[in-house]
C-alpha cells in the first residue's frame, strides 16, 4: 500500500469546465475529494480551476455563481472535466466543439462528467471509445453517435477518455483516481472522512470488486480498539487465511496486515487532531497496548508523531 505521505510527485492539474445550469452537486463531488486530498497529504497534491468558454461567470441550475479563474482557451494541463448538466443540447454548438478539440490538444486526459460526454462526442472527441452518460439520456447518446460505443455503466475510462454518469458516479470516480495516483491507503481515509458507504456500510461505492474483501474491511473498522487476527477475519468472512491474503493483496496491493494497521493509524490520526486525549489513551483506543509502539507506527506512516501532529 503506497504511502502518500511521501509521494513527492507534481500536483495534478484538473480543470472544470462549467457551463450554465451546470449541477453543483456534480461539481462538489468532483473538487471536494481532491480538497480532502490535499489537507490529508498536508501539500497540495491536485491543483484545479474553474473555466468557462469566455471566462465568464457561469450560474449552476440552483443558482449559485461560479467565477471563472480564466478562459479554457488560456489553459492547458492534466485533465480537463466538461460538466454540463441541463441544457446541454443546445451547448453542443461548433464553437463548443471546436474549443472542445483545440483543448483537447493540450490536456492529457479528456473527461465528460454528468451530460459531458454528449459535448465530447459531438465535438468526435469519443469516436472509437467506449463512454458512459446519464442513464436518462443513454437511449439517445447511443442513437446520436453511433461512432462511441456507448455503455450503461457508473463511469467508464477508455485510453485518455473518461465519462461519468451523474453526481454520485463522480464522487466515486474521484476516489478511483485518487487511489490509483496515491494510494489505497488515502482513498480508505478518504472515505471514512466523507462518511462514504465503503466506509459505514451499505458499500454503495465498492473499495473492493470482492465482497468478501468489503466485508474484511468492515470487521477490521468495528474491531479497532481489540484487534482480531487474521486468520478470525478470514473466518468470519467465509475465505482461508491464505486466501483473503492473496485477494487482498491482489486488489488493495496489501496484505491484511497492512491495511487493519493502515486503519488504526488512520483512528488514531483522528483522535490527534479531533480530541485532546493523550497518546496513551489514543494508543488503548487504536488496539495499541504500549504508546511507544503506536507512534512509532505512527511515525512511519505519516512522517510525525501525533505530538507533533497536534502542535502543528
Amino acid at each position: 500500500m503506497q504511502n502518500w505521505t511521501k509521494d513527492t510527485a507534481a500536483p495534478q492539474q484538473v480543470d472544470l469546465l462549467l457551463f450554465d445550469d451546470f449541477s453543483g452537486h456534480c461539481l462538489a463531488n468532483t473538487v471536494e475529494p481532491m480538497r480532502a486530498a490535499n489537507t490529508l497529504a498536508g501539500r497540495r497534491i491536485y491543483d484545479w480551476r474553474f473555466l468557462t468558454i469566455d471566462g465568464r461567470t457561469a450560474m449552476s441550475s440552483s443558482g449559485m455563481e461560479v467565477t471563472a479563474h480564466a478562459r479554457l482557451s488560456d489553459c492547458s494541463g492534466d485533465m480537463l472535466v466538461a460538466m454540463p448538466s441541463y441544457d446541454y443540447r443546445r451547448l453542443a454548438s461548433d464553437a463548443t466543439g471546436r474549443a472542445l478539440r483545440a483543448a483537447a490538444r493540450r490536456y492529457d486526459v479528456m473527461a465528460g462528467f454528468d451530460a459531458g460526454a454528449w459535448l465530447l462526442a459531438a465535438a468526435g472527441l469519443l469516436d472509437g471509445h467506449r463512454a458512459t452518460i446519464h442513464w436518462e439520456e443513454l437511449p439517445g447518446f447511443a442513437e446520436g453517435f453511433p461512432a462511441v460505443d456507448a455503455q450503461r455503466l457508473r463511469h467508464v475510462r477508455d485510453g485518455n477518455r473518461i465519462t461519468c454518469s451523474g453526481a454520485l458516479a463522480a464522487f466515486e470516480l474521484m476516489l478511483d483516481l485518487i487511489a490509483e495516483r496515491h494510494g489505497q491507503a488515502l482513498r480508505l481515509e478518504l472515505a471514512a472522512l466523507f462518511m462514504s458507504p465503503e466506509a459505514t456500510g451499505g458499500q454503495v461505492i465498492p473499495l473492493a470488486r470482492s465482497r468478501s474483501l468489503v466485508r474484511a474491511v468492515e470487521v477490521m473498522q468495528a474491531n479497532l480498539e481489540e484487534p482480531l487476527t487474521i486468520g478470525a477475519i478470514a473466518r468470519r468472512v467465509g475465505r482461508s487465511q491464505k486466501d483473503l491474503e492473496a485477494r487482498m493483496k491482489a486488489e488493495l496491493g496489501a496484505s491484511p496486515q497492512v491495511v487493519y494497521r493502515r486503519l488504526r493509524l488512520i483512528q488514531a490520526r483522528k483522535l490527534a487532531l479531533e480530541t485532546t486525549l493523550g497518546v496513551a489513551e489514543i494508543a488503548f483506543r487504536c488496539g495499541y497496548e504500549d504508546p511507544s509502539a503506536m507512534t512509532r507506527a505512527f511515525r512511519r506512516e505519516f512522517g510525525t508523531t501525533p505530538q507533533k501532529l497536534r502542535r502543528d
